[in-house]
């Protein structure tokens, strides 16, 4: 912690996190909860209308400028299509898999752009952080148990999902400098137009109370943005971010209290070695990138 970063505003941005964090986990719940009626299609449809809703304020305080001019129009799309696809593909997986278990695959994201950047963008990766890959992989083949008997199509559907979260942060590295309420009105307008095409055809009649818990979805999601956001704003990154893995906790809770999921020793073994391989990175790229002293080739 600096001098110019007082003590209130790192644990202002610390709570910020924690509470972004458990409404995104809330959100994944609730989408858990209304995939077993509804189709994936409907409910990013609905989900989707609702976010953009919430975001038209701050879509009309940016501008039309802001989205004509935003940087990398295809790289823009690309992560558009990205976005939506790790979102459909992780409800997908829930309607079969249980939350802590489709969490847990998604938690490896930031190791396989670790990996990605290495061989996609060309950034330098040293042996340290090539290990925690290595072991974050190890992680995830815990963790799915790959025998003939355990080895799932929907494990298979979270698998390839957290590929397309990894590359969704990917393409995010490439459009550095776009407005946050760009690029998540990018990626709600992607889910609306999946869903329009999809849910058509799958479109089952909604309760009004369902209807509202669609609506809610969409809401928490852009609650969920919000705080995390605004904690990367008033405290340090290297601080705030680690939090993210709290998110496992909130998933295995709510996993057990709403749907009566116990997760298996080896999906827990695995999650802890994904995540200690995470921080790993995380803290291995914040020291390169803010050295106390000159660097030791990583």
């Amino acid at each position: 912690m600096t001098s110019q970063q007082p003590a209130s505003s790192t644990a202002a941005g610390i709570a910020l996190m924690l509470v972004g964090i458990f409404l995104f986990a809330l959100n994944d719940a609730l989408g858990k909860w209304l995939v077993a009626t509804y189709s994936v299609g409907q409910v990013l449809l609905i989900r989707s209308l609702a976010a953009l809703a919430v975001l038209a304020p701050f879509a009309v305080r940016e501008g039309a400028g802001a989205f004509i001019r935003a940087p990398r129009p295809g790289i823009q799309l690309l992560r558009a299509v990205f976005a939506t696809g790790e979102v459909a593909l992780f409800y997908w997986a829930l309607t079969s898999l249980p939350l802590a278990d489709v969490m847990t695959y998604y938690l490896a994201g930031p190791i396989y752009v670790t990996a990605m950047a290495a061989t996609l963008l060309r950034e330098p990766v040293g042996w340290r952080r090539w290990s925690a890959v290595i072991v974050g992989f190890g992680g995830v083949i815990i963790a799915l148990q790959p025998s003939a008997d355990s080895l799932s199509v929907p494990a298979l559907v979270a698998l390839v999902g957290s590929f397309s979260f990894s590359l969704l942060m990917i393409c995010t590295r490439l459009v550095r400098g776009t407005s946050d309420v760009v690029l998540v009105s990018w990626q709600m307008l992607g889910a609306v137009a999946f869903g329009a095409v999809v849910a058509p055809f799958t479109w089952t009649p909604m309760s009004t109370a369902d209807l509202g818990l669609l609506l809610l979805l969409g809401i928490v999601a852009m609650g969920a943005h919000m705080c995390i956001n605004r904690s990367l704003i008033v405290a340090p990154p290297s601080v705030v971010v680690p939090y993210q893995y709290t998110t496992i906790v909130w998933a295995i809770l709510l996993g057990f209290w709403f749907f009566g999921d116990v997760p298996q020793t080896a999906m827990l073994i695995g999650c802890a070695v994904i995540i200690a391989a995470g921080i790993y990175i995380f803290m291995r790229e914040r020291r390169l990138a803010h050295p106390p002293f000159p660097p030791a080739a990583d």
